[in-house]
């Protein structure tokens, strides 16, 4: 019996002499929604990318599902369920809404899910389905990230890793990202969040980790994490 759907021990990312993560170990559980939470700089997006494939490991192990990943082309992890959407978005700037969700179903896992998943998300974003016919780079801030959520979706995944969804959007549209998220836990996809926005990410999460200079420097239950000195002191100027 497989406890955690993703299990990371002591891993180390360097660019040359630089550290860029620190024997960092965390675990996620099948069905929840977890935090890793941080400033600029701290490491999170190294360790998304590495976990991703989009960057090696120094040092250290990565499982997913039981299975050891570390070395696996970031293809390969699309294919078992490890799904990334970056913050960058990374939309296709010339093809249409539905286009561009169509290419987040090229997985063998996916293709035969492909139009339920498109219901899904267009059931989940409205809007997309009223921009279906629409070319990627004319859409809001907020739409193109509902589609790099939805391309995500798109792809069938077990673990969805999503790399600062409301960095760069107006409040209102970060609350409607932030109920989307929850949704997709409930419709039983595992979620990393990818957050500096601490309190609404932890809010919505089981279990939250922080990650500091490359390391983690405090995890636990998600409202603990919220509720300690260090976070309210740190990330909340309380």
């Amino acid at each position: 019996m497989i406890l955690s759907l993703l299990e990371v021990n002591k891993l180390s990312v360097k660019y040359g002499d630089l550290v860029a993560l620190r024997e960092v170990s965390l675990s996620i559980e099948p069905g929840k929604i977890v935090s890793l939470v941080g400033s600029n700089g701290s490491g999170k997006t190294t360790l998304i990318n590495t976990l991703s494939g989009l960057a090696g490991a120094a040092a250290g192990s990565i499982s997913f599902n039981g299975q050891p990943i570390q070395g696996m082309p970031a293809h390969r992890r699309v294919g078992l369920g490890l799904v990334q959407v970056p913050e960058n978005r990374r939309l296709f700037p010339y093809m249409t809404v539905r286009e561009n969700l169509e290419m987040g179903s090229m997985t063998q896992r996916s293709k035969d899910q492909r139009q339920e998943n498109l219901d899904k998300v267009m059931e989940m974003f409205p809007i997309l389905g009223k921009r279906s016919k629409q070319i990627a780079n004319t859409l809001s801030g907020g739409e193109q990230r509902m589609l790099a959520i939805g391309r995500g979706l798109m792809s069938s995944p077990e673990l969805l890793m999503l790399d600062e969804p409301s960095i760069g959007l107006a409040p209102i549209v970060v609350q409607e990202i932030f109920r989307s998220i929850a949704l997709i836990k409930e419709l039983g996809t595992t979620v990393l969040l990818v957050e500096q926005d601490v309190t609404a990410s932890l809010k919505i999460s089981s279990y939250g980790y922080v990650l500091e200079n490359g390391e983690i420097v405090l995890s636990g239950q998600a409202q603990e994490v919220l509720a300690s000195d260090k976070v309210r002191e740190a990330y909340l100027g309380l």
